[in-house]
């Protein structure tokens, strides 16, 4: 039986008819209301208005051998990913949506630039504007996506029943796919470096893991990832691992892995993932190793809480710590990129109202957000290539750990969201009390190695290098290429990248402008960094664990296989 072929005209009725609610919806409060012609907005209202009178004409236009489009604009169509395929130049009709599409998408940015608003509102509506654009881009549309047509003529509709399949999988599971999700298990290979659980609460395992040298340095490496995500991004496959690479190094590594939070978590607080996780892995991994002190490595938000314990530990008198490495890590919040502006007090307190004292933020929620930062990444590709092409995802590490979600406790989340994003806090000495202690960051004078990559949409770099201002102890800052988790995972094997690295400036831009490039992974450098703090080498250890501490469990342990309820 022929498949149906879609009536575009109607459909972009529908998207028009639903247009403007959409917009509203997504808005910002205080944008929101100033959207009243009336006000400052209203050139703007009336752009996007124009924007979709312009839709219901380009697909009209299209159906007549619309031409006219193909040479309007610019000489030389701009290079954007999503119309290079050779169907979009071919086709002077697809090539003039295209055109169009983009000489309008800058219409309106422009419109909103000109806007008299101060810079939070505009960048808030810059937000949204980009999600509703992206959204509404010809690519995404069977009826104006060329690729997607030949796809279905090509495959006798065979590419529209798949991609039907396709959707109607990712609808039952309530997210896009970017990864075949069957291709991976944690524990059979990702997450699959050889070691033992030697300790548990009901808040983390501590993973200790397996030397692979004879000898091992004195001081053994804690880690803290992030607790909005799994902790296996650091330990992906072999050739690609950073657990991997540092055991390599010689260093008894210990590994924080966070239970995904249910219902009974959810009164857990911020104090309790410092008590109870942070200090607590340290004691347990200084009671195994027998070492005076732990060198220790905090990840993103692992590292903010990291640090605030760190800050703890050092008002009550306690010397455990011989250094600190952040990765990706904002202690200052003043300018945390587009996350920030999602943040205000209204919706602060809507939160802290709904799931303050107890319940749970959902792991969904956060990876939609994290998402939409990137919609032309991390959503729309998909969509295109799988519902509207009927292609599956291919397999993919790193993205099939982005799939998996983590519950926060709600009192943890909202402390947090409260005190450093919103009022950003943090940075000044005793404005927050954690477990019973004004916080002072300056009092943390260990040596640092702080990390930053400089395309990282969710720590800009410039903020991650506020933290050599807060810091007490004497700090080496490096800035690797590319993103939040790609700048990070960098393998030495692999040769690909660089980094820069200098001598601390005033502030960042003064750094940068002196720093050197280096070719490839920052990995070594980070590792002879953190030699210098390890210890004498002595024998490795039999067998993890101790008569205190025995195991409990071979890595990488039950909490990290529970999934997001």
């Amino acid at each position: 039986m022929p498949t149906p072929t879609p009536d575009p005209t109607r459909w972009l009725a529908d998207l028009m008819a639903t247009q403007q609610d959409l917009l509203k919806a997504l808005a910002p409060p205080a944008a929101r209301a100033a959207a009243d012609p009336a006000n400052a907005l209203g050139p703007w209202m009336q752009a996007a208005t124009a924007f979709t009178q312009w839709q219901h004409q380009a697909l009209q236009q299209m159906t007549s051998r619309w031409t006219a489009a193909a040479t309007a604009g610019a000489a030389t169509r701009a290079v954007d990913r999503r119309f290079a395929a050779d169907p979009w130049r071919q086709d002077p009709r697809f090539d003039g949506i295209a055109k169009a599409y983009l000489n309008q998408s800058e219409m309106l940015r422009k419109a909103l630039d000109a806007a008299p608003l101060d810079e939070r509102s505009k960048a808030q509506w810059s937000f949204v504007l980009r999600q509703v654009v992206d959204a509404l881009s010809p690519a995404n549309c069977l009826a104006t996506n060329p690729e997607a047509l030949q796809a279905a003529l090509d495959s006798g509709g065979a590419s529209l029943v798949e991609g039907t399949r396709l959707f109607m999988q990712d609808f039952a599971k309530g997210r896009v796919s970017m990864t075949d999700d069957k291709a991976f298990e944690v524990g059979r290979n990702v997450a699959t470096s050889p070691g033992s659980v030697v300790f548990e609460n009901e808040l983390i395992q501590l993973v200790q893991y397996t030397p692979s040298t004879t000898k091992v340095h004195e001081r053994p490496l804690l880690i803290v990832p992030p607790c909005i995500n799994k902790f296996y991004i650091l330990d992906l496959q072999p050739d690609n691992s950073f657990v991997g690479h540092a055991v390599a190094q010689g260093h008894t590594v210990f590994l924080v892995s966070w239970r995904n939070a249910g219902p009974e978590q959810g009164q857990l607080t911020w104090d309790d993932y410092l008590e109870q996780g942070v200090m607590q892995a340290v004691d347990v991994a200084l009671a195994i190793s027998r070492a005076d002190r732990v060198n220790t490595l905090g990840f993103c938000v692992g590292g903010t809480l990291l640090a605030s314990a760190l800050a703890v530990m050092t008002a009550r008198g306690d010397d455990k710590v011989a250094s600190l490495t952040l990765l990706t890590t904002m202690l200052d919040f003043s300018d945390a990129g587009e996350i920030g502006l999602l943040v205000d007090e209204q919706s602060t307190v809507a939160r802290e109202a709904t799931i303050g004292q107890d319940g749970l933020l959902k792991g969904t929620e956060l990876a939609q957000v994290f998402a939409a930062l990137r919609a032309n990444d991390l959503i729309w590709p998909y969509v295109v290539s799988g519902y509207l092409k009927g292609k599956a995802p291919p397999a993919f590490d790193l993205l099939f750990w982005n799939g998996d979600d983590t519950n926060l406790p709600g009192p943890m989340f909202c402390w947090y969201l409260r005190n450093t994003y919103l009022e950003n806090k943090l940075r000044k000495p005793g404005a927050t009390v954690q477990c019973g202690v004004p916080v002072d960051l300056g009092v943390v004078e260990v040596p640092a190695f702080l990390f930053s990559s400089r395309e990282d949409h969710i720590v800009p770099w410039q903020t991650a290098y506020k933290s050599t201002e807060l810091l007490g102890g004497e700090i080496t800052f490096v800035l690797g290429a590319s993103g939040h988790i790609a700048g990070v995972i960098n393998p030495p094997a692999r040769k690909k990248r660089n980094y820069w690295v200098g001598a601390i400036a005033p502030d960042a831009d003064a750094w940068l402008e002196h720093a050197r490039s280096e070719p490839g992974s920052w990995w070594p450098l980070w590792a002879g960094w953190l030699e210098k703090h390890a210890g004498a080498l002595v024998a490795a250890p039999e067998s993890a664990g101790n008569r205190e501490f025995p195991v409990i469990e071979p890595a990488p342990g039950r909490y990290v296989k529970a999934k997001a309820a």
